[in-house]
């Protein structure tokens, strides 16, 4: 009778450890996705979350990556004020390297810096679920020689250079990007942060061979932070430069 018992444990043990490892690889494994069936699954919810925030879906966005904090950020312009609103912070669930921006292939390590995204750069074919490419290496990277290729923001749990998001994380970013671009933003500015460059962690980070580009990516996050609206950034040489607005 005791073994009888236990025999309704064991298979509602079974049956919990099946769908643990069925909502693991449908979130962290590679391998392609079936956009129509993510649009008709998760537009819905995202269009009635982005309404409650004041925001439409295909509204202009602005994307931050904190590598430290492993956090990407997603802002859209409010329908009535016309301004800047964060409307998620998705966690990232890995990325390649360390701190400090990428400089050659095969380096492994992903990029810091100001980038964008455009709608040749969408990818619903990657082998990563969903991806989109940043732009890497942009002309302020070329300037400095550096190199790489096909540096995407993707699904999956796995990165040699990217910022892997889980496949349901980059559903959402993704739709969200699509329904932008399609509605007419040119570019969804990308901007990738070693940390948060508060003053506190620029002191914390003083000492690193990287201090004197990450005080000029800070001038970017900086005029973000007083404004609320992306600056314009243009490279001159070896160092970015910035003004006004999108």
């Amino acid at each position: 009778m005791k073994n009888r018992s236990k025999l309704p444990l064991a298979i509602l043990l079974l049956a919990l450890l099946g769908a643990a490892f069925f909502y693991a690889y449908r979130t962290a494994v590679p391998g392609k996705a079936d956009l129509n069936e993510i649009r008709a699954r998760v537009l819905p919810k995202l269009a009635g979350e982005l309404d409650s925030f004041g925001l439409a879906l295909g509204g202009d966005l602005f994307i931050r990556i904190f590598k430290a904090e492993k956090e990407l950020e997603i802002w859209g312009v409010e329908i009535e004020s016309g301004t800047f609103r964060k409307f998620k912070t998705y966690p990232i669930c890995t990325y390649s390297g360390g701190l400090g921006p990428k400089e050659r292939e095969g380096d492994f390590q992903s990029p810091e810096g100001f980038y964008d995204v455009t709608k040749d750069r969408l990818n619903p074919n990657s082998n990563y679920h969903l991806a989109f490419n940043i732009g890497y290496p942009n002309a302020y990277d070329q300037a400095l020689g550096r190199t790489g290729s096909f540096i995407m923001v993707h699904g999956a749990c796995i990165s040699i250079g990217c910022f892997a998001m889980g496949n349901e994380g980059i559903e959402e970013i993704y739709l969200l990007a699509e329904a932008s671009l399609n509605a007419g933003q040119a570019a969804i500015p990308v901007h990738i942060f070693p940390f948060r460059m508060t003053d506190e962690n620029m002191k914390a980070h003083e000492g690193d061979q990287w201090n004197n580009f990450w005080l000029n990516l800070k001038e970017g996050y900086d005029l973000f932070e007083l404004t609320g609206q992306p600056p314009t950034i243009e490279p001159q040489g070896e160092v970015y430069t910035f003004s006004g607005r999108i």
